[in-house]
């Protein structure tokens, strides 16, 4: 017999969010008699105790008998049990200082990790992720803000809803001023991004056309990979050389800083990958008042990220001159929407999703060793650092 623990969030701010709801709880003990799954006692989990124990799932306080652990956020150190199988976003991937404690231990308490994040199909495609979610409500927000910002319209916060049907509700009759809107990426937050431009009312509009066109309605702009980069010398863009060779493009995004209100950003980022726009670039003609950076890597492919807020706190000021930051809404001010994690504002929703991509995608492989999928997304084997994670080598070792 195989038992499964849902573990609860310790990670400050609480997480709500859990890899299956109770239904898909049940679901997956009745189709898999090998099965038993068992759910730590949380209050603030955004199904309760009792909604799992309705569908006959054990809700305990202690999960040391379990050998596979399920949770969403970073596990704290003093929570980890030794020896067991964790499943979790642990953010160390790109060698993150802040995890690298947690790392740390891992690896002394014999744990083996398999990270969310690295679990891809063969193609490199990633199964999980709450990306959509977050897209969904990184764009309301960054909306929101915008509407805070200039006293033209009112939109309330997304956690204040029941769920993503209610927040859909909420847009019945909403009129938005001419706004242009810059769109980023390609994955999954793009599409939670360009669910709630449509949902809006908001046109989309060809790239040249957004550039050189005035509208007395609101657009967006749909920016992906060849529109964002090119490459510094040939002029072109592949996206599989873009991947393994980023660090010999450019930005293309410029232009679009000259005539866009809000940039909602959903574009992947790491170290090699050239920023949308440099600090030197916000000048008298950088017309961006609001920015959503809803992948949210701080200094990233948004240089004046300066980092986290929370859900209850989510946007502040960048002083236009001094770059350093400020209370948000001030008139000589660009206010940025940073927040880790988003989707916890529609926690059931995100939930139901991720969770049913865990049924499909991980769980029947996870349940019948040797799987490549599996082994391509496990970080630390038995304390151990795995061959595909050699480059974290010295993350691990210092």
């Amino acid at each position: 017999m195989l038992k499964i623990g849902l573990i609860k969030e310790g990670k400050v701010p609480v997480d709500n969010r859990v890899a299956l709801t109770p239904t898909q709880c049940k679901w997956l003990m009745q189709h898999n008699t090998n099965i038993e799954i068992v759910v730590q006692s949380s209050s603030n989990r955004c199904f309760s105790n009792a909604e799992y124990e309705k569908e006959n799932i054990k809700v305990v306080e202690n999960i040391s008998d379990c050998d596979i652990l399920l949770g969403i956020k970073e596990v704290p150190i003093k929570d980890l049990i030794e020896n067991k199988t964790y499943l979790f976003f642990s953010h160390t991937k790109k060698l993150q200082l802040g995890n690298q404690a947690l790392f740390h231990a891992m690896m002394d308490k014999q744990i083996t990790l398999i990270d969310y994040e690295c679990l891809e199909h063969e193609d490199g495609q990633r199964i999980l992720g709450f990306g959509f979610f977050a897209g969904i409500v990184g764009a309301h927000n960054g909306i929101m803000c915008y509407g805070n910002r200039t006293k033209q319209f009112h939109l309330n916060r997304v956690f204040k809803v029941k769920d993503y049907r209610e927040l859909i509700h909420t847009y019945f009759g909403l009129k938005l001023p001419p706004l242009r809107i810059a769109v980023t990426g390609s994955g999954r937050v793009a599409h939670g991004i360009t669910e709630i431009m449509n949902l809006m009312d908001i046109q989309e509009v060809e790239p040249d056309d957004y550039l050189e066109k005035k509208y007395t309605y609101p657009v967006y702009v749909h920016l992906k990979g060849h529109e964002l980069y090119t490459h510094k010398i040939l002029k072109t863009y592949k996206r599989e050389h873009f991947h393994t060779h980023a660090n010999e493009y450019r930005s293309r995004f410029l232009p679009f800083t000259h005539c866009t209100d809000i940039l909602l950003n959903g574009v992947y980022w790491d170290t090699d990958v050239p920023r949308l726009f440099e600090k030197e670039d916000i000048t008298e003609s950088f017309t961006i008042e609001t920015i959503a950076d809803i992948t949210d890597d701080k200094n990233g492919s948004v240089p004046i990220n300066l980092g986290d807020q929370d859900i209850h706190n989510p946007v502040y000021g960048i002083d236009r001159n001094t770059l350093t930051k400020t209370d948000p809404y001030l008139p000589n001010s660009i206010d940025v929407m940073a927040v880790g994690n988003l989707p916890n504002e529609l926690p059931r929703d995100a939930s139901r999703f991720f969770g049913e991509q865990l049924l499909k995608h991980v769980l029947p492989y996870l349940i019948n060793e040797n799987n490549s999928t599996i082994e391509r997304a496990t970080l630390i084997h038995k304390g151990k650092l795995t061959a595909h994670y050699k480059y974290m080598n010295e993350y691990a070792i210092h």
